[in-house]
């Protein structure tokens, strides 16, 4: 029998703030997200993804660490690392805002949080966004500092976060705060940024830990005032987010891809006069439009083996591309995934013929979006 692989737990990786409670609650798998563990499964994928879909569950996502910019060459560093506008981004206010190389290439897609006029958080994806930053504002010769502060996102997420977190915080504050809109609060001593934001499309918060020694004791406010709202342990779910269209950079995209092909037009801010790295590659790569890619949604005819790594995709014999994940669907009864196929041949209804560890299965886009399906 093949043994099953396994992460060995140690010191050279970090730990969360809340790896002891999540080790109490029943954590049973992790990855290695931005150099920390992050918990991935606490051993009932169907319990997890009822309550993200049913009630709310409480994620340790302080692995989506933050880069800190601060100063009075802030907001100028920022606007240069982001590809969306920043610069009328005002404090307590968030956009999601992905990052490019100088090729246009998608290297990082954070929400970016503006604390003040002279002070921003990045709360990065899965890549070395700090180094990058650091590296950026030490050649422009920037007025900044470039850190990652003392914050640990904790998150609770589904249809009955925002009862939870008007019992936490209380009802005006939770109805006064629009999506990605964030506070500075104190928790009964524990010091908090609150931001209505999440990876999911159920609602929820993020609760951003500014003292790491507290993680213990926000997890167990959290989970006491969850108890009567059916709050249990779940992490960032895979089939409700791709359910739900929203991206996991790194998994849905590869080394090549720019952030028009990864479906974040709308947060790309093309014609705006601020100059940001990435803008002139990404200008040219419009405009030749020769190899376009596009991540797309594909339903899956029959079972498929857990998609581990990237499927080879081929329509009559020719490779075309790649699916990037595949997942069996609660909400829609099939495995679905996602692919990233050229534009050309990526209109609804194709059928693909898709390459997987278990043998050749068939496939078809999408002819309607998973993110506006209702089930």
């Amino acid at each position: 029998m093949t043994p099953t692989p396994r992460i060995a737990i140690g010191s050279r990786v970090r730990k969360s703030p809340f790896w002891n409670a999540t080790i109490a609650a029943g954590a049973t798998e992790f990855t290695v997200y931005n150099h920390m563990y992050m918990p991935t499964s606490y051993g009932d994928p169907e319990a997890e993804y009822r309550r993200l879909t049913e009630t709310v569950a409480i994620w340790d996502v302080a692995a989506e660490r933050q880069v800190e910019i601060a100063g009075p060459d802030a907001r100028d560093l920022t606007q240069r690392l982001c590809a969306r506008d920043i610069m009328s981004c005002q404090p307590g206010r968030a956009r999601y805002a992905p990052m490019c190389d100088h090729e246009g290439h998608l290297i990082n897609d954070p929400v970016v949080l503006c604390l003040d006029n002279d002070r921003f958080w990045f709360s990065i994806a899965d890549s070395d966004v700090l180094l990058w930053a650091k590296a950026v504002a030490g050649e422009r010769g920037a007025d900044v500092d470039v850190f990652e502060p003392d914050v640990s996102p904790l998150a609770v997420q589904g249809p009955h976060a925002a009862a939870l977190a008007a019992d936490l915080f209380g009802p005006e504050l939770i109805g006064s705060l629009g999506m990605f809109h964030h506070t500075f609060v104190d928790l009964g001593g524990i010091p908090v940024v609150l931001c209505r934001s999440g990876w999911s499309k159920q609602g929820g918060f993020e609760m951003f830990l500014t003292d790491g020694s507290l993680g213990d004791e926000l997890w167990r406010r959290v989970t006491e005032a969850g108890e009567k709202h059916g709050l249990g342990p779940g992490t960032p779910n895979q089939q409700e987010r791709i359910e739900s269209g929203l991206l996991s950079f790194g998994s849905d995209t590869d080394p090549r891809t720019d952030p028009i092909e990864a479906g974040l037009g709308a947060f790309v801010s093309l014609d705006m006069d601020h100059d940001f790295i990435g803008r002139d590659a990404l200008r040219s790569r419009m405009a030749d439009g020769t190899a376009r890619r596009v991540i797309v949604n594909v339903e899956f005819d029959g079972d498929t083996p857990r998609c581990e790594n990237p499927w080879d995709v081929s329509i009559d014999g020719h490779h075309v591309g790649r699916v990037r994940n595949a997942v069996w669907s609660p909400r829609m009864s099939k495995v679905i995934g996602l692919a990233l196929l050229p534009t050309a041949i990526a209109g609804p209804g194709t059928r693909l013929d898709v390459a997987t560890p278990d043998g050749q299965c068939t496939a078809r886009i999408s002819e309607t979006p998973f993110g506006t399906v209702q089930g």
